[in-house]
């Protein structure tokens, strides 16, 4: 079709010049040297090489790519979860050394992609109105930029740049007057929507009054009347989801192990990667079973609660029914925060206070309940907020110990973030939101525990670190820390990166710890702020703040090990967190004594390395 454009046009052909260069030899014997374990910097490339030919194999069938996981354009893998974006559902596969020989690593995958067809229907589903006459069209433009669709009835491709300034019949552009007898005009000018009514011949039935799609390059538009565009399959979508997105999303993908396995088994034969010959050509053939391991269960680990009884939890959850806390704190000034939450508040208090007894947390009566005026009911979040201290403020004596605040909508109510916001970061005032539907004893027992932890109480500890028998770690000082780093969604390029590193105090105890937090550049994996000198003397890091404080509540002891955690690194990141995160933390024991070497080991816990265990005749 565009051959024959370009035979009609051959003025405005252009001509490309491709060059494809060398980049470098890769031995792939590499990886069997790596099995043998001689692991070199081939052994890494070489598996690469691998995983791209699993890459191409995918791209040959049409799929969509993301990293290592290939979406094929099947409605039957759609799922919807609202607002115009579907769930698509995919497989990851990718290969890995492991101490069995070369292993290919598949799992299922899930990624989120635009609801293809109609773009009016996408604009529907995206912003929840009834009609496309309901539309924010600032919005639309947004939403739509850069997204593909294809016309009809020529059924071409383009990518979509922005929406016309009017609607459809009163967007004009010029046209060429082909059939201009001499004297008349050879440009015209016509609405989108006469030119495609009229000259075309293509009905219309909705799109007059609506904008058009500009299809074209920032010069030059090219409009098309809205129902004429469809937006093509497999297009990612990389916003945040919303809390019931997730929710929804959630409940759609989970599967049970045994339809796991099924679909996983499926997957292997549909791939059919024994016929992609460039795996043949690296000498790589691939089993059609999945790989027998020797496994175990490990125990549970044993509790110790107040008074201290042991506690053992079964299937990984336990309860503190008829159970006191190991440290239990006492609540003398708070107060309750109603945001229009329909319920008995009375009766809630007074459950919590005797709930709280039984755990051996001490509970005055409230100081006041602040019922939300009804009037701001319908105010923004932020602006409920204010007001709300404001009242909080002219009526209590003193800054608080402690909030309990009652949202109205469970999981996504637009108060949490300014509420916790107002709290924590401007007057560090600790809270509990809690949105109560069904308020019974297990439900302010697990309220309880976590405003316990929140006030600096402790409601369990392990048996082995009551005992002081946890080795290594009960043998010398030693500080556990945990790092890890949250970015933005892929959508939001411009939020900054929050770096967060808790650590243990009070050894020989580990189940007590503290977090601090710092903001860095959007983005950035690698924490840049362990170590912050600002003069000679001063260092505003994080793990000063955290080495003095382990200092302080261990008896005056420094650690002699520090164990480090951290989460969310890939393998090409290993060595960046040894030469900027671990040397940072040894300048920064450094700074607070040249004399001092404790020893470090740091541990790399990953989780989306896709790797799955299945046991046998087990649900």
């Amino acid at each position: 079709e565009s051959d024959r454009k370009r035979l009609r046009r051959p003025n405005r052909s252009k001509t490309f010049n491709v060059e494809i260069s060398y980049a470098a030899k890769i031995p792939m014997k590499a990886i069997g040297d790596a099995l043998r374990g001689q692991e070199s910097e081939n052994s890494q490339e070489a598996l690469r090489v691998l995983d791209i030919i699993l890459r191409q194999h995918a791209s040959k069938q049409g799929c969509l790519l993301v990293r290592q996981s290939f979406f094929h354009n099947d409605p039957k893998n759609f799922a919807d979860v609202g607002g115009g974006v579907l769930g698509c559902r995919g497989f990851h596969s990718s290969f890995r050394t492991t101490q069995g020989g070369l292993s290919l690593n598949i799992d299922v995958s899930t990624t989120m992609i635009i609801q293809p067809g109609p773009v009016v229907d996408f604009l529907i589903a995206n912003q929840n109105v009834r009609d496309p006459f309901q539309l924010d069209w600032t919005k639309a433009k947004r939403t739509l930029k850069n997204l593909r669709v294809k016309t009809s009835p020529s059924n071409l491709e383009y990518k979509i740049s922005g929406l016309s300034e009017k609607p459809c019949r009163e967007q004009t552009f010029t046209l060429r007057n082909k059939q201009a007898k001499e004297g008349e005009d050879a440009e015209i000018e016509v609405t989108v929507y006469d030119y495609f009514v009229n000259h075309r011949n293509i009905q219309l039935r909705y799109s007059a009054d609506l904008p058009c799609l500009n299809v074209g390059k920032p010069k030059r538009p090219t409009y098309i009347p809205l129902e004429l565009c469809s937006l093509v399959s497999l297009q990612r979508y990389t916003k945040a989801l919303s809390t019931l997105q997730r929710a929804s999303l959630v409940e759609k993908s989970r599967q049970k192990p045994q339809e796991r396995m099924s679909v996983l088994s499926n997957a292997l034969k549909i791939n059919n990667y024994d016929a992609e010959p460039m795996l043949r050509s690296c000498g790589v053939s691939i089993g059609g079973n999945f790989t027998q391991v020797e496994g175990r269960v490990l125990p549970a680990p044993k509790l110790k609660v107040g008074n201290g009884d042991d506690f053992f939890p079964r299937n990984g959850r336990w309860n503190f029914n008829n159970k006191t806390l190991v440290k239990p704190t006492k609540i003398e000034k708070w107060a309750v925060v109603n945001f229009s939450a329909r319920c008995d508040l009375k009766a809630l208090v007074r459950d919590l206070i005797k709930c709280g007894d039984m755990k051996g947390i001490k509970i005055e009566a409230p100081f006041d309940v602040f019922e939300e005026n009804p009037q701001s009911r319908r105010a923004p979040p932020l602006v409920r907020v204010e007001r709300m201290f404001e009242d909080i403020q002219s009526k209590l004596p003193g800054q608080p110990q402690f909030l309990l605040c009652l949202l109205p909508e469970r999981k996504n109510s637009a108060l949490y973030g300014p509420w916790k916001r107002k709290n924590l970061a401007e007057y560090g005032i600790v809270t509990q939101c809690i949105a109560p539907t069904r308020v019974n004893d297990q439900y302010l027992t697990n309220v309880l525990l976590k405003i316990n932890a929140k006030l600096g109480g402790l409601n369990s500890l392990l048996a082995v670190e009551y005992s002081p028998s946890i080795p290594v770690v009960s043998k010398a000082p030693t500080i556990i820390l945990g790092m890890d780093v949250s970015h933005g969604s892929p959508g939001q390029s411009d939020v900054p990166s929050i770096a967060a590193v808790v650590s243990s105090r009070q050894w020989p105890l580990i189940s007590r710890y503290r977090a601090s937090v710092r903001t860095q550049s959007p983005k950035v994996e690698m924490i840049d702020s362990l170590y912050k000198r600002i003069s000679d003397t001063e260092d505003d890091g994080i793990m000063r703040e955290l080495l003095l404080d382990f200092y302080t509540s261990s008896g005056k002891q420094k650690p002699d090990q520090i164990i480090i955690f951290r989460d969310g690194v890939s393998e090409s990141q290993f060595n960046q967190v040894l030469n900027i995160e671990l040397d940072q933390i040894i300048e920064a024991c450094k700074f607070l004594d040249e004399t001092w070497s404790p020893k470090f080991v740091v541990i790399i816990a990953q989780k989306n390395h896709h790797t799955k265990f299945f046991q046998p005749q087990s649900p």
